[in-house]
């Protein structure tokens, strides 16, 4: 078989065996070295893969499942995947601790070479911006496109929406990493404006396609973007939101952090000017902050700042708490309290202990 034909054969593999439930790319490169190619592993006798570290019942039923669907032939991947054994796919992303076991994409690929690069910034905050907010939000989305600069964000309402606006106004090449499948647009009203990012930009999702909507994608989702970033900024965003998790990605990263200065009164930049506190650099005007982005950024903040201001949660965890305890020092509901458990730890911020436990994750993020 010639190296072309056994690049594409590796890739339908390992693309077959993402559509197992929990199988993850630490898992498939164990699977790939164990048994010297996922099709053998494919074809293993079940005791083979149950004396593999850390492989149990579950996985080996999600294989069955899934061989009864597909017989013996491997899935043919679909158009515009990045796959981690993929050259094309960003460094910045492969190194993640939890790097994404695929990325799906619409739009102009011209920009992955940017996106290798970390030549891009990411502009985040709050969807409920003010008129403060959205203003600066499109102002910077319009500038960083003039200076040629790819903008990075979400889509979602308010601070997102108005930067890729003010890039799209300016010509410029907006970048969305979203929380949903590619196929989806969320929220509905945003359908004209992704396509017109998917027209001028790229669309970039590592939801499956058919995929359910969920609050983890979209917690996850900011890793990826921090990650493809060389700066970020927090334009405007409460004291509990998660672009204060992006914020701490940007952190762990070492990417450098801006902040919008909003009024001390306005509570809907209580997070954003509270970052400012703890040592992010105000962004006050934007020719000034892109000669100094084009030189020579600012370094990043010190491990651990962000923690205080990231969740009203993380206080109250402390080392480590139970969740019974949780349920009685914040009055929540039990759904309403592991729904934010599970978006804490979808960030990266928390991780399970025994006992139905939950600690700070420490050391979450590897670059």
């Amino acid at each position: 078989m010639v190296d072309g034909a056994g690049v594409v054969w590796r890739r339908r593999w390992w693309w077959t065996w993402s559509q197992c439930h929990g199988v993850g790319v630490q898992r498939l490169r164990q699977l790939e070295q164990a048994c010297g190619s996922l099709e053998q592993a494919w074809r293993a006798p079940s005791a083979q893969l149950l004396a593999l570290p850390g492989i149990g019942p579950g996985l080996i039923r999600a294989r069955e499942q899934l061989r009864q669907r597909l017989e013996v032939v491997p899935l043919s991947c679909p158009p515009r995947l990045l796959l981690p054994l993929d050259a094309a796919m960003p460094e910045a992303l492969r190194t993640l601790t939890s790097p994404p076991l695929q990325l799906h994409w619409r739009g102009d690929g011209r920009l992955w070479g940017s996106l290798r690069r970390c030549r891009a910034v990411a502009v985040l905050g709050t969807r409920g911006a003010s008129l403060h907010g959205c203003h600066w939000a499109r102002l910077l989305g319009r500038s960083l496109a003039q200076a040629g600069w790819p903008v990075l964000s979400g889509l979602a309402e308010g601070i997102d929406a108005e930067a890729h606006r003010g890039c799209l106004e300016a010509g410029g090449q907006p970048v969305a990493v979203l929380g949903t499948p590619l196929e989806r647009v969320y929220p509905r009203h945003h359908r004209a404006l992704q396509q017109q990012v998917a027209q001028a930009g790229l669309l970039i999702s590592e939801q499956q396609p058919g995929a359910a909507l969920g609050r983890a994608g979209f917690a996850r989702r900011n890793r990826l973007l921090v990650a493809l970033a060389s700066a970020v900024v927090v334009v405007e965003c409460p004291s509990c939101s998660g672009a204060l998790q992006a914020a701490q990605w940007a952190q762990r990263l070492g990417r450098p952090l801006w902040v919008v200065p909003a009024d001390a009164n306005r509570e809907s930049a209580a997070g954003s000017n509270g970052l400012l506190g703890l040592g992010a650099q105000p962004l006050l005007e934007p020719s000034r902050w892109l000669q100094q982005l084009a030189a020579e950024p600012p370094l990043a903040l010190e491990p651990a700042a962000l923690a205080p201001v990231l969740h009203p949660l993380l206080p109250l965890i402390g080392t480590g708490c139970s969740f019974e305890q949780l349920l009685q020092r914040t009055g929540q509901s039990a759904a309403a309290l592991a729904a934010q458990l599970l978006e804490l730890e979808s960030a990266g911020l928390l991780e399970p202990a025994p006992g139905l436990c939950w600690r700070p994750r420490q050391n979450g993020v590897s670059c």
